[in-house]
């Protein structure tokens, strides 16, 4: 990873935990056991890579910093609150994540389970002040991406499609849909939400949404390659699951070459869709080198 990008990832890693803390509630009110739930499992650290491409691609549109990164939190919130559900027993089962115990190991079930519904709801809290974008129109906007990337027809009906792959015969095309789903509405999200912010002109708006298309499906690629040869240290959770399930990867139905070679292809073509902003979106395109290398 350059140095350009791994200053500018820090960068904004510190700013999205600084304002996550400010964020989130905290105090010793009866409730605080889910406030503390919550607050263990968005605080963990991570690369925050979503937010990222929030702060970035409000950048390209002079949008202000700060209401990027009320929106770029707000998309993490929603992704920590999938991670914590993705965790319990009923879904993935795993006791680790992010090199800690799961929220539910670390708490217990019923509070991971609500803490989770409580990162997402403010999730929407947030998007919907006005300290987001005087304009309301904007805060509708951003409200119904995010519900709609996030919900039954994204995110959440990818994770039901994930909870049957062991079971359904699943073709390249199938596995493809189902990670554009479970992964890459979200991170589509991060990368409309700049343009969203901005009142970007439709062109360059789908300019960044193919981008994000290419870049979902490579950053998965690149997860099923981790899955089966990275490291469980570096990584921070336990690998091989998929395979021991028997649920159909990009890896087991394209072999690790081909895999691979898919991911770097995706990612060139990534940021072919990123012509129209010049050297301004230089930064854009180092993250998609960074996703499929990451952990190599």
């Amino acid at each position: 990873m350059s140095d350009r990008l791994t200053q500018a990832l820090a960068a904004a890693a510190a700013a999205v935990n600084t304002e996550l803390d400010h964020l989130l509630p905290s105090g010793d009110a009866p409730e605080h056991r889910v406030h503390d739930a919550m607050r263990y499992s968005a605080l963990d650290g991570g690369k925050r890579l979503r937010p990222f491409l929030v702060l970035q691609s409000a950048s390209l549109f002079n949008v202000s910093p700060a209401a990027a990164l009320r929106v770029g939190c707000a998309l993490e919130m929603v992704h920590c609150y999938s991670l914590i559900h993705d965790d319990l027993p009923a879904m993935d089962d795993d006791d680790l994540r992010r090199g800690r115990p799961t929220c539910h190991r670390q708490f217990d079930e019923a509070t991971a389970i609500l803490a989770g519904d409580a990162l997402l709801t403010r999730a929407f809290e947030v998007l919907a002040a006005e300290a987001t974008h005087p304009d309301p129109a904007v805060r509708c906007e951003l409200v119904w991406q995010l519900a709609h990337a996030s919900g039954g027809q994204g995110m959440v009906g990818g994770q039901m499609l994930d909870l049957q792959a062991a079971k359904l015969d699943m073709d390249v095309a199938a596995i493809t849909r189902l990670q554009q789903m479970k992964t890459g509405r979200l991170i589509g999200f991060g990368c409309e939400a700049g343009a969203i912010l901005g009142k970007a002109p439709a062109s360059l708006r789908l300019a960044l949404k193919n981008y994000a298309h290419d870049l979902g499906l490579a950053f998965q690629i690149a997860d099923d390659l981790l899955d089966v040869m990275g490291d469980e240290a570096q990584v921070g959770k336990k690998l091989g699951k998929d395979e021991d399930a028997g649920k159909a990867t990009f890896v087991s139905l394209l072999g690790v070459e081909r895999a691979h070679a898919q991911a770097q292809l995706l990612a060139e073509q990534a940021c072919r869709h990123l012509e129209p902003f010049g050297d301004a979106a230089e930064l854009l395109r180092l993250t998609a080198s960074f996703v499929v290398t990451r952990g190599v």
